[in-house]
């Protein structure tokens, strides 16, 4: 019985918009996934200090983002953790969960320059198969090799995804500047922030 092939996507997702699901499907349908989960992330080490949206929020968000695509969903893991989260824990959490599964996780072109400063490089890439996909500018074609620690190459597989230039955090400036979302994020995403009224600015 051919083992399950599943995708896992890590963000704050404050908020996901057509960018993310965009790359999300192509990757889903290049590498024949079995099925993808929005890992909706808790404190991530390198944005300590930034004000994030409620995490019940950001995860109502990513639900309602994927919701009628029956490859995606969403994952609390990383909420249910105290302090700073780290990927490194995240997967061996799936590793354990799903023993005999192919993982691959998704990586954009921007972070893999930074990689080398995760927690546990190596014992990331020991869990899972690394998706860079192509992202602000940056193709596979472009990719530099990474160092480990170890003296060895980061292994990795290049996709080349259709890009759609569009950031959360250009969503958030202009929803505090009063324009419009609309085409930017799913219909219910945007629903959801206008009642809620996030990304404002503080009067």
């Amino acid at each position: 019985m051919p083992s399950l092939r599943l995708g896992l996507f890590g963000g704050t997702f404050d908020p996901p918009h057509f960018g993310h699901l965009v790359v999300a499907q192509d990757v889903a349908e290049r590498l024949s996934l079995d099925g993808l989960l929005f890992l909706v992330a808790g404190l991530p080490p390198h944005k300590r200090g930034e004000v994030l949206s409620p995490p019940s929020l950001r995860v109502e968000m990513a639900r309602a983002a994927v919701a009628g695509n029956p490859l995606f969903n969403v994952s609390e893991v990383e909420l249910d953790r105290e302090g700073p989260t780290y990927t490194v824990d995240t997967l061996r959490h799936f590793r354990v969960v799903h023993p005999d599964a192919e993982l691959f996780f998704l990586l954009g072109a921007d972070q893999l320059a930074e990689f080398h400063e995760w927690q546990e490089p190596e014992g990331i890439a020991a869990l899972v198969t690394l998706v860079v996909v192509g992202r602000d500018g940056v193709g596979p074609d472009q990719l530099p090799p990474v160092a480990l620690g170890s003296g060895g190459e980061l292994n990795f597989i290049s996709l080349d995804v259709t890009r759609v230039d569009i950031s959360s955090s250009e969503v958030r400036a202009r929803v505090r500047e009063g324009l419009s979302i609309e085409y930017l994020v799913p219909e219910e995403v945007r629903r959801i922030i206008e009642t809620h009224r996030l990304y404002r600015s503080i009067s």
